[in-house]
């Protein structure tokens, strides 16, 4: 149901001169409930009208009686208006249990594709919290563009290619054991790598090894192949575990190297619309009319370079998704680079690149440092994932010791601990890396969340049946209109997340629910058997539904006992 909508259909049939759409932007929500649900300013009119706003509002509010509207009052230049209680939470909450797990889905992007690009962790490195971000952000995207009806195509770019490559080749040809790296090879391959940095500032002859290494296997040398498909296979083996730690799941792991044998026909078409330039023996492409430095496509050497399999990826997922928004959900000091690959695929006609959109976000810092694998400043995912677990377990023993599943509910709370920890932020806001704040389970955290919702699953196995499947009479109190409301806008704060592409959004969304519904369950007495019983029960099955289904999209599990 939309208030405003409402609100603003009456008020059109009394105020000629201005547009449903112009009313809609004007209406505000009163910061106090008690001067109602929605308020009309009248200062727009006075001009108009040759009126102060205080009479127009007076004037007004004589005017506004029926429906779902219960009562307008002018306090000052303000028409107030107050809904109907119990009339428009019935409304709401028949809808509500109608729907069941499908409410607050839409239409929008029905019929249409939506790829988004996420996570992509760099091979024969270690998962960590520096990749938190995108891969939770990008989770949740994909989430709430299904819940908005779009089909997701979900792609982890694996940073399987490029100079680091030649690096780590060259380290493990130095340094390396073959026994300890099969024994742990992220390890092992994080302490070469770390090796060949600190050697290098002293040798600096490393990095033309690790340069001709890395074209070697570009020329398809058979030593590096078979390396780098080692390096590669068991990277993937261990951030397998971390996702399935996540519950996250992929549609696609091609990663940079997948684009080698389609980056030659990138190349043609730039030099059939005559788009390459020599420069101290490299080619670019010339961006000067967009302000950006020109688009590297080729080094001096002939090797590629990460803007050439943007290029190749960008048509591939084009030609094969036809995509209506492709989505890259990669830290904001990328920005320039995605400007750069939009840009070169503007100057080649491919008008779809307005629909490629670059999703920043900002980092994960410690001690005001951004965390580093070369300098192994690294705090591994997996080992903060598992802390929050078992910190959860401990809880959930002092707390409720005879629980069933005590492990698995541990998972869900500890997992959505660290997930929902991120995604309450802004995106594009750094994150001070705290492990305390991560893993505090009262306040405004998942933790909080997921004990709010197995409370009312709690309350409703003791009212087992009762919930209607189509209410006669709604609820009337202010403590229950609050909790309607909130649970009325959940549609709007869905495609609100998407619009915006803010996950926190729907999170501190999620969190004023939860927090309004504590209240209520601290005044009300749900289960005593008054005439407004049925309705109680039916608020409380919506809540959980709303919160469930908000989790869900969130990328947290939903424990209905805690």
């Amino acid at each position: 149901m939309n208030f405003k909508s409402t609100f603003s259909e009456i008020l059109s049939e009394h105020l000629h001169t201005l547009t449903r759409e112009q009313i809609m932007s004007i209406i505000e929500v009163p910061k106090n409930q008690t001067h109602g649900d929605l308020a009309f300013p009248c200062f727009t009119l006075a001009k108009e009208l040759r009126k102060s706003p205080t009479l127009i509002a007076q004037e007004l509010s004589e005017k506004i009686t029926g429906g779902l509207i219960e009562k307008a009052e002018a306090v000052g230049p303000y028409v107030n208006v107050f809904f109907s209680k119990a009339e428009a939470s019935k409304d709401i909450l028949n809808a509500v249990i109608k729907n069941q797990d499908s409410y607050g889905n839409s239409t929008n992007g029905t019929g249409k594709n939506i790829v988004l690009d996420f996570s992509s962790p760099n091979i024969a490195k270690p998962f960590s919290m520096g990749h938190l971000r995108s891969t939770v952000i990008g989770n949740a995207l994909a989430n709430i563009a299904e819940k908005c009806g779009y089909n997701t195509i979900r792609v982890n770019h694996l940073g399987d290619w490029g100079t680091q490559f030649g690096k780590l080749i060259t380290a493990y040809k130095k340094w390396g054991d073959a026994d300890k790296v099969a024994q742990s090879p992220i390890e092992e391959l994080l302490k070469l790598y770390v090796h060949f940095h600190e050697e290098v500032e002293s040798d600096p002859q490393l990095e033309v090894e690790a340069r001709q290494w890395f074209k070697a296997l570009e020329e398809g040398n058979e030593e590096a192949t078979e390396l780098w498909k080692w390096f590669r296979e068991e990277s993937l083996k261990e951030f397998q575990r971390i996702y399935d730690l996540l519950g996250i799941e992929f549609n696609s792991f091609n990663g940079e190297a997948f684009y080698n044998d389609k980056m030659e026909k990138v190349i043609e078409k730039l030099e059939a619309h005559h788009l390459l330039e020599e420069s101290e023996g490299a080619y670019v492409v010339r961006l000067d009319e967009n302000n950006l430095p020109p688009c590297l496509i080729k080094k001096s050497d002939g090797a590629s370079l990460y803007a050439t399999r943007d290029l190749a990826a960008a048509y591939y997922r084009y030609e094969n998704y036809q995509f209506d928004k492709s989505l890259y959900i990669v830290g904001q000091e990328q920005g320039v680079h995605f400007q750069q690959v939009k840009g070169v695929l503007k100057k080649l006609g491919s008008d779809w690149s307005d629909q490629m959109i670059h999703v920043p976000f900002g980092l994960y810092m410690k001690n005001g440092k951004k965390m580093s694998t070369r300098k192994g400043r690294v705090i591994l995912l997996e080992d903060v994932l598992k802390e929050a677990m078992e910190l959860a377990q401990k809880n959930i023993e002092a707390k409720n010791p005879n629980l069933e599943n005590k492990e698995s509910i541990a998972h869900a709370v500890g997992v959505g601990a660290i997930i929902f920890h991120d995604l309450k932020n802004d995106r594009t806001n750094n994150i001070e890396f705290s492990l305390e704040d991560m893993l505090t389970f009262e306040g405004e955290t998942g933790p909080y969340l997921q004990y709010t919702n197995a409370r009312a699953h709690s309350i409703l196995r003791k009212a087992e049946g009762s919930v209607a499947d189509d209410l006669k009479d709604g609820l009337s109190d202010l403590y229950s209109w609050e909790v309607v409301k909130l649970v009325n806008e959940f549609e709007a704060k869905i495609s609100k997340s998407f619009e915006t592409l803010s996950p926190s959004i729907l999170a501190k969304y999620l969190i004023d629910l939860a927090q309004t519904f504590n209240k209520y369950y601290g005044q009300v007495r749900i289960l005593e058997q008054t005439d407004d019983f049925q309705a109680k029960i039916s608020l409380l099955k919506a809540v959980t539904l709303v919160l469930t289904e908000g989790m869900k999209m969130l990328g947290m599990k939903v424990p209905e006992q805690m």
